[in-house]
């Protein structure tokens, strides 16, 4: 099928690598996209089964933490090649290679997933507003709303700002938790101990939960597209380079949300399966901060990184959402012009065909 869309059209290509730069600088205008990916991986719903796990089974299920981030890293490099190989995100790549019955089911459920997931960003955002300056639940919604909307409009200002405004609400939670690991003096030797598997009595749901909440399907079609934005080399050694560099981002982005991960769970066993509390909600676990670790910043720390959570996660889940609207939307547009293309002949079709092997010998060669 030939293309006729472009993902994410307003920033499609807008970034460039330069050839002839060094190294670095090249490596350095692909970073970005892996960023945008890692906070749905450290959103509010994370935080809820970290705190749990901790709370109950102290530093136990770091290890469960680990294995899904490993899970997910391969899962978004492989998005991500795809994106880089074939030129076409996720929805789209469903849309051309899928009959329209399942193209329409798999657009169902990825909406749906990108609602559920977006309900917890949003709770997380509010309820850290609420646990911040006291604003009523309803109205920390209507603000979400709003400033969503106006971080997304950034976009049209450049990829660039918008990953530069992510990047800056990550390194807020990092320093949060940074502060709150150093405050709770944790045991490290039990810290090691954590990473070898091993599951505790009664510890099965709250590990499922961990790699429940780790699974982020919009993520695989918000990869795939934000790649886009990137005026890579076209050839296959330029695809190849693509996906090296792509490789390098992802991995130091996912491993950001492992630590983060890590650290809220760290932070619950050293603060409250030391004192024999089980916490299950967010905000007992702010309000217990503070008088446990006896410095009111704790909690207003712990607050703090909620928020920056909550509205980087919900940026990326309303992004991701958008880029699986226009991937199913764009098959009446498809489907438009390969009838036109077959009503004008044969010799047409072709020329708006892109034969598959050099995609297929850049995909084998990554």
């Amino acid at each position: 099928m030939a293309k006729t869309t472009k993902s994410l059209s307003e920033v499609y290509r807008t970034v460039n690598i330069p050839t002839q730069a060094s190294l670095f600088k090249r490596m350095f205008a692909f970073l970005g996209p892996a960023y945008l990916i890692s906070v749905g991986y450290m959103d509010p719903g994370n935080w809820a089964t970290d705190l749990e796990g901790g709370s109950r089974f102290g530093y136990a299920l770091i290890w469960v933490l680990l294995m899904s981030n490993g899970m997910a890293l391969i899962l978004q490099v492989l998005s991500a090649r795809l994106g880089i190989v074939t030129g076409r995100d996720l929805a789209q790549a469903c849309r051309d290679h899928y009959p329209r019955p399942v193209t329409y089911m798999l657009w169902v459920l990825a909406e749906i997933a990108i609602v559920a997931c977006d309900l917890a960003e949003v709770l997380g955002f509010v309820i850290g507003l609420n646990l911040l300056f006291k604003i009523p639940l309803m109205w920390g919604v209507c603000i979400a709303t709003l400033d969503t909307f106006v971080f997304l409009a950034i976009q049209n200002f450049g990829v660039r700002r918008f990953e530069f405004i992510i990047m800056v609400l990550i390194t807020v939670i990092g320093s949060c938790f940074i502060f709150e690991v150093v405050n709770s003096s944790p045991d490290w030797t039990q810290v090691a101990y954590g990473l070898a598997p091993s599951l505790p009595d009664g510890a099965l749901f709250v590990a499922i939960a961990i790699i429940g909440a780790t699974v982020m399907p919009h993520n695989l079609y918000l990869h795939s597209s934000l790649l886009q934005s990137r005026a890579f080399d076209s050839s296959i050694e330029g695809k190849r380079q693509a996906c090296k560099f792509n490789f390098v981002d992802s991995v130091i982005a996912l491993n950001c949300a492992f630590l983060v991960n890590a650290a809220i769970l760290i932070v619950a066993a050293a603060t409250f399966y030391r004192n024999g509390i089980v916490v299950t909600e967010l905000q007992q676990a702010h309000s217990l901060l503070t008088p446990i670790l006896g410095t009111a910043l704790a909690g207003i720390a712990f607050a703090l990184a909620l928020v920056c959570s909550g509205q980087a996660s919900t940026l990326t889940g309303t992004l991701a959402g958008q880029i699986v609207m226009e991937g199913r939307g764009g098959s009446i547009r498809a489907s438009a012009t390969s009838l036109q293309k077959s009503r004008g002949g044969a010799s047409s079709y072709r020329a708006g065909y892109q034969s598959p092997e050099p995609c297929v010998a850049a995909s084998k060669t990554a």
